[in-house]
């Protein structure tokens, strides 16, 4: 069948019936907040309400889903797709393939069973991290389609060269993956997945809601019908720092099992490929994905280690492109995991990567050029400030309540530690935090824990700000912030340079433009 010269005189087409299936998860979530009040109507003795009101999100939501169904419609032309969407208010959203960055398939383990896949198509027009064209649920073998379509319309654009590329990419599929990873390799990268912040959302889990379920691992009633039969058992209920020893070790457990999970549902199965414009990644034990990503969409590189992987070797290879990144993310740092294309790889395994982005890894060679010493000295300036203040506040406090002499130590001994510990921090936050311009890039390393290295195409820098604040006038230094496209709001920063060092690096940063 040929296909139509625009999209708005191709056929439409449905979504599959099978969709309607898939979209159950959906509505349930959608209808906790009605369930749950139906809920509390029945322990209120009131289960009419409650009949009343569950009854209807149960006939309610099937009939509008079926009605979305119906409404929902898309047109595949030969240089962009339209999808008609809305119940009351129509929206026509029309896509050109040119300007498609990323081109995904995703079957959750639902639709592996009946055969159906979502795609998504992303621009660099929407808002960070936002997708602009969903077909949630057409049939496998039609997804495929589409998305081979989308790569030879893209391709055809830009000339005959690159479409010969897209047929040599097909051709080699299944040659042997660019980055791959076995087992192992995912159950590693899963022992490196425990977070802070996961476990500080254990311990607020357990400190809400143990007591009532009986699994706060910190209290007595936990261990007791555990450990009541051994005689390290008598020890530990009977000493609070045993406890909290004990608790932690769980929390700890939890949490590397709950990191290992995570990642095997979500790495399994990854395998990076080299496709005639660009990459191909596919990954997931339940929920299947297959990514592909234009090079010339990529803005910039980012290697992201920290000191336990770095001592192993280990790095993770993520890319900014024009898709976006979702916001909140640190300088520098995908919010989402949509652009990771090397989890856990050594630099032998992410240099040819990185060669296919047109890129290098820095090597022992790389000027490195430290920021000023200032980074540390303005920081410990605010930071004692602010100790003192706190210090004296609580030393007011204490002489108000009268309190014993000896505690009016207190307040002092906390600031003078905590200033100590903030300031060991900031200074290892110094030493690895450092820039240089090599080769047409501008290179960009920070962080101590998170440790990242921007690799920045000169060519793909769209504005730098020169940044100063009262304070660091007053030290003579600046911050540079470098934007690309698709990167976070407020650029890359490189802080704490010399001011007449951050005016150079500006002008030959914008010299560089093409």
């Amino acid at each position: 069948m040929s296909i139509p010269l625009t999209a708005d005189d191709a056929r439409p087409e449905r979504l599959h019936p099978l969709a309607l299936l898939s979209g159950l998860g959906r509505a349930v979530r959608n209808a906790i907040g009605g369930i749950a009040a139906g809920g509390y109507f029945a322990f209120q003795g009131r289960p009419l309400i409650a009949f009343i009101l569950v009854g209807s999100l149960l006939v309610i939501a099937p009939i509008v889903m079926f009605i979305h169904w119906r409404r929902f419609s898309f047109r595949v032309g030969h240089d962009a797709i339209r999808i008609d969407s809305g119940i009351l208010s129509r929206n026509q959203r029309t896509i050109p393939f040119d300007r498609v960055a990323d081109v995904s398939i995703a079957q959750g383990p639902l639709q592996r069973v009946v055969g159906i896949a979502r795609v998504t198509l992303e621009t660099g027009g929407s808002a960070a991290g936002q997708e602009e064209g969903v077909l949630d649920g057409i049939a496998l073998h039609r997804a495929e389609a589409l998305r081979e379509h989308v790569r030879s319309m893209r391709a055809a654009a830009r000339g005959p060269i690159a479409a010969d590329s897209v047929a040599v990419a097909q051709a080699d599929e299944e040659a042997a993956p660019l980055f791959a990873m076995d087992a192992r390799r995912v159950l590693t990268l899963g022992l490196f997945n425990f977070s802070l912040a996961l476990f500080a959302g254990l311990f607020g889990a357990t400190q809400t809601f143990g007591d009532v379920l009986n699994i706060n691992p910190f209290e007595r009633t936990f261990w007791r019908p555990i450990l009541e039969q051994s005689g390290l058992g008598d020890w530990l209920l009977a000493h609070r720092i045993g406890l909290a020893i004990a608790g932690a070790v769980v929390l700890v457990i939890a949490g590397t099992v709950t990191g290992l999970v995570r990642t095997v549902l979500r790495e399994f199965g990854f395998r990076l490929d080299r496709t005639g414009n660009g990459f191909r990644r596919r990954r997931g034990l339940l929920t299947k994905t297959d990514v592909s990503l234009p090079t010339r969409r990529i803005q910039a590189g980012l290697i992201v280690t920290g000191p336990v992987r770095s001592h192993f070797g280990w790095r993770a290879l993520k890319v900014l492109s024009l898709a976006g990144e979702a916001s909140g993310g640190k300088s520098g740092e995908q919010g989402r995991d949509d652009h990771v294309l090397a989890p856990l790889a050594t630099d032998a395994e992410i240099a040819p990567i990185v060669a296919g982005m047109g890129l290098a890894l820095p090597g022992a060679a790389t000027p490195w050029q430290p920021v000023a010493r200032a980074y540390v000295t303005s920081f410990l300036v605010v930071i004692a400030a602010a100790m003192a203040l706190a210090a004296m506040v609580g030393t007011i406090v204490l002489a108000v309540q009268d309190a014993d002499p000896l505690a009016f130590a207190g307040p002092p001994l906390l600031a003078l530690g905590g200033f100590a510990a903030l300031g060991a921090l900031r200074w290892f936050e110094w030493r690895h935090t450092a820039f240089a311009t090599e080769d047409g890039r501008l290179l960009i390393r920070s962080g101590w824990w998170s440790r990242r290295t921007l690799l920045i195409p000169l060519r793909n820098v769209q504005s730098v700000t020169l940044r100063e604040s009262s304070l660091s006038r007053r030290f003579g230094i600046a911050a540079l912030a470098v934007d690309v496209a698709g990167g976070k709001s407020g650029g890359q920063i490189v802080p704490a340079l010399p001011r007449d060092r951050a005016s150079l690096l500006r002008a030959e940063l914008l010299s560089a433009q093409p």
